[in-house]
């Protein structure tokens, strides 16, 4: 039998794209990622949970020693993954050459304890040239990227377990804090904050058409007798114009103003060139893709979420289309750099590719390991339509956008020139006499270069409609200074300032990255999770954050500041880099991070922090925001909510952003809470009395029972006891009030008793099937009203129908063919453009369990918090995306187990130390 060398890599899809280009002596194995991890200290053996890695599952007295386990579902493979080993000769482990990817490997030896030669072999594409070099040159477990994903990972289970309980003392039970989501969060505070802060201004412009040589073109007035007209960017936050504004003498034009001068324009009889001027334009390709840079162009262009792009091109990756999707770099190899001008002189001709090799050398802030941009895989690229048969059309769009980038990357710049005529036109009126200039400009391209190929998306700015698009091309008419020239039209328009605009996944993912906080590997991760907390609701594609956040946020801030310090956060990003290049130390740096600099946690560090906070902090204050006016807003239990100091109270809906929480709004909300718990009148029935409420699922109508007394509330009592004595005496349990919800034609403002009183005899019994013998009864249900006849059910057409509907009209409905499936095709709730992807129009439509988004491939469901009404076409998109990424879904097969005697296991009762296993980090020599 021949030698069989083990390969491990971490998923099946790149275990299966490698063994196809590695001989029959290779067998690849996939370890699914990580096989162990750092437990829940509940998980602990019992003998552990009081000693020292009782709290962390790390001992923080003796060089913050983690204690791993293998997870639970990872044991099965583990076993796979010992059986394999005993018939190898020899051991690659091939996972990424990130930290993450080495520290999986030093865990697979650690855990397999292989005693059979070692390689870590390293690859950065998935293509057979690559595969075969990467065996060529093998290497050793790289310790300090081990060192700086541990570190990384401890560093995140200290700051998590000692802020999140604080988190549930003073604002919710089931919160978390992390030391990149806590500071994810306050950015998007920080940005609703200056929203709620901003003052907006009126201000308005003129625009002109103007006619030179039997050319229109559209112009704006720039200046009146030399003062320049205001435009939003030169008014401050609080509404009025900056000091650079005012000290330049801007004009503040009004309404009034503008439509007078723009009446005056119209009327002007001669206008004439006041000066023409012509610059040259060039713009230089865009870099290739870094992770965070192809998150936000996915997210400009394909309307793509960070997550959904990373499942694709993680997906891309494995298959061996495109290079590692995790890398902070913008370097090209020189095969790449090759590739890609070969290309581009082949596709647009030797003209359009730069003279020499485009370099891209620089690294984003705090990078981590420099790999190389992410590109088409290979020594030669295949274009889109070579490789649309093996992808899906999500891969092809996103291999499209990289395949494109990368060769523009390696092109010429576009150059052009950009013209601007300015107009001056003499007015007057019994006001004055003013001369007023007029501005228009014109980009032309000469030599389109890269933009033949690829033109980077950009987010859009608060005041771009005001701007000149540079590179949008407009012709203007050759004209010179002095020409007359004809405004055939002038019209004014109004303004008002802009808040700064919220972030969407791009914005937010390309700031984290210019402050340093977290790295582009994990913001798709972190995003995420400030999702699922209930930090952020999403607002198309607009990430809003929820008062909860400001709670958490505003605690964090007042109590342990620096926690939430965007420069304290980014210099621990920078200290695992150089933790990683074997610059510094990890027991060190968490030995500063927790127990301050003395080493004790007596004057600084997490630990002294945490703890010299005691039970000071005040749990109200730090849910409660001033409104003013006698209102303040409160973050409770079951969500936030107005208080005047009459004890009255308003629920916010979640609909309701922070920055919209106005003086009207609150008077709104407030008007809307006085009808809730409305009396409408006593049931003549019962004798009790109806109210009308809104609770958490929509408004409703409940009765008021009277309260128990004498042996009946006594038997209440008993019935609450437990044991035997308890069982003898134990009486019915307290009878619970009927409700009913209001139809959605009803609002509790206008509700009345009768409505009340009808409301409450649902579900209603119509009558006996004299077929059957079945009763037929009209109920509404989640799904809308319907008749119920045994298991039979049929859909009604209206709530009405439910207080109306007879029983001969019910037996005409049982009488007709049941439609299977959909019945008559409603018409869409929303409409949409074409998505990206599927080339198909998107709509909304109502489904059998909500409103759903579909193309006719896909369908989504519209998330819980997000409303129709609201939905946005990018959104839409984004979430159809998501949808196709995550592929389709799987529904877990039920386990069994057989009730067999278990020993007590023996293993892992030690803790893994490093220092015992990295004297022989060496990953070819065998480990004993």
């Amino acid at each position: 039998m021949g030698s069989k060398k083990l390969v491990i890599v971490e998923s099946p899809a790149k275990a299966s794209t490698i063994e196809g280009y590695l001989g029959p002596d290779y067998h690849v194995m996939a370890s699914i990622g990580h096989i162990r991890d750092l437990p829940q200290p509940k998980d602990l053996p019992a003998d552990m949970k009081k000693g020292p890695y009782g709290r962390f599952a790390v001992d923080v007295e003796h060089g913050f020693t983690p204690y791993y386990v293998v997870s639970p579902e990872k044991k099965k493979t583990v076993t796979e993954l010992k059986r394999a080993l005993k018939e190898a000769d020899e051991l690659y482990l091939a996972t990424d050459e990130d930290r993450e990817g080495e520290a999986i490997a030093w865990h697979l030896l650690q855990v397999l304890k292989p005693k059979v030669p070692v390689k870590r072999m390293v690859f950065h594409e998935i293509t057979r040239e690559a595969i075969e070099r990467a065996l060529e040159n093998t290497r050793d477990i790289d310790t300090s990227l081990v060192d700086a994903q541990e570190t990384r990972r401890v560093l995140d289970r200290l700051y998590g377990y000692e802020v999140s309980p604080l988190l549930w003392r003073k604002v919710r039970s089931s919160l978390s804090a992390g030391r990149v989501q806590s500071v994810a969060t306050r950015i998007v505070v920080d940005r609703e904050r200056e929203r709620i802060a901003h003052i907006s201004a009126d201000y308005a412009s003129v625009s002109v058409t103007v006619e030179a040589k039997g050319q229109s073109f559209g112009a704006k007035v720039v200046q009146v007798d030399g003062a320049p007209i205001a435009t939003g960017a030169d008014f401050s936050e609080k509404g009025v114009l900056t000091s650079k504004a005012a000290k330049a003498g801007v004009l503040h034009l009004d309404e009034v103003g503008a439509r007078r001068l723009a009446a005056l324009l119209a009327a002007a009889q001669t206008s004439a060139v006041h000066e023409v001027s012509q610059k040259p334009y060039r713009r230089r390709p865009a870099a290739p893709f870094t992770t965070s840079t192809l998150q936000q162009e996915a997210s400009r262009k394909l309307h793509w979420n960070a997550s959904s792009t990373m499942r694709t091109a993680q997906s891309l990756y494995e298959g061996g289309f495109i290079t590692y999707m995790r890398t902070d770099s913008t370097a090209l190899s020189s095969q790449a750099v090759q590739a890609a001008r070969a290309q581009a002189r082949e596709l647009y001709g030797a003209e359009a590719v730069a003279d020499a090799p485009r370099v891209y050398g620089k690294v984003a802030k705090g990078a981590q390991e420099a790999h190389e941009a992410i590109r088409p895989a290979g020594d030669h690229f295949r274009t889109p339509e070579q490789v649309s048969r093996q992808l899906s059309p999500q891969q092809l769009a996103l291999y499209d956008l990289i395949w494109k980038r990368t060769l523009a990357s390696q092109m010429a710049d576009a150059v052009g020139f950009t013209a601007t005529i300015r107009v001056a036109t003499d007015v007057a009126d019994d006001q004055g006499a003013h001369t007023v200039i007029s501005s228009a400009s014109g980009t032309v391209i000469t030599q389109p270069g890269f933009r033949l190929a690829y033109m980077e998306g950009r987010d859009k700015g608060r005041y771009d409609a005001e701007k000149d698009n540079a590179d949008a091309e407009k012709v203007l008419p050759e004209v010179a200074q002095g020409e007359l020239v004809d405004v055939t039209d002038a019209e004014a328009d109004t303004h008002s300032t802009q808040p700064p605009g919220r972030y969407t996944e791009a914005t937010l993912v390309k700031t984290m990255e210019e402050l340093g906080i977290g790295r582009p590997s994990t913001y798709a991760a972190t995003i995420q999770t400030i999702s699922d907390r209930g930090y952020v609701n999403r607002r198309g594609q607009y990430l809003v954050p929820t008062w909860l956040a400001f709670s958490v946020t505003r605690l964090l801030e007042e109590n342990l500041a620096n926690l939430v310090d965007y420069d304290f956060t980014a210099s621990m990003e920078s200290d695992l880099d150089r933790i990683a290049a074997g610059e510094a130390d990890g027991v060190g740096f968490l030995s500063g991070f927790y127990w301050g600099a003395d080493g004790k946690g007596e004057s600084s560090g997490l630990r002294h922090q945490v703890e010299s906070l005691g039970d000071d902090i005040d749990a109200r204050a730090v849910n409660s925001i001033d409104c003013g006016n006698g209102v303040t807003l409160r973050i409770g239990r079951y969500g936030p909510y107005l208080e005047r100091e009459d004890g009255s109270r308003a629920n916010i809906p979640d609909e309701v952003a922070p920055d919209e929480l106005t003086d009207a709004k609150i008077a709104e909300l407030f008007a809307a809470a006085a009808d809730d718990g409305r009396e409408l009148g006593v049931d003549p029935a019962t004798g009790h009395m109806l109210v009308a409420k809104n609770g958490r699922f929509g408004p409703y109508i409940t009765e008021i029972l009277p309260e128990p007394a004498g042996e009946e509330a006594a038997g209440q009592t008993a019935g609450k006891t437990s044991g035997p004595a308890a069982a003898k005496g134990r009486k019915k349990a307290a009878a619970k009030p009927r409700t009913a919800s209001l139809f959605s034609t009803m609002s509790l403002a206008t509700v009345t008793l009768e409505d009340a009183l009808a409301l409450l005899t649902l579900p209603r019994e119509l009558g006996t099937d004299p077929a059957t013998g079945e009763v037929i009864t009209a109920q509404n249900g989640r799904y809308g009203p319907y008749l119920k006849k045994g298991t039979d059910s049929r859909t009604l057409s209206s709530e009405d129908q439910l207080l109306t509907i007879t029983l001969e009209e019910a037996l005409e409905i049982y009488a007709q063919p049941k439609q299977r499936g959909r019945g008559a095709a409603k018409p869409p709730l929303r409409e949409f453009g074409v998505d990206p992807i599927s080339g198909k129009k998107v709509v909304v439509k109502d489904g059998r369990f909500g409103p759903y988004i579909t193309d006719g491939e896909t369908n989504i469901t519209v998330p819980r918090a997000e409303t129709v009404e609201n939905l946005t076409e990018e959104r839409a998109f984004e979430l159809l995306a998501d949808k196709r990424a995550k592929g389709p879904s799987t529904k877990a097969k039920a386990k069994t187990t057989r009730k067999t005697a278990t020993k007590k296991a023996t293993t892992s009762k030690t803790a893994a130390k490093k220092t015992t296993t990295r004297k022989s980090s060496s990953a070819s020599s065998s480990t004993k």
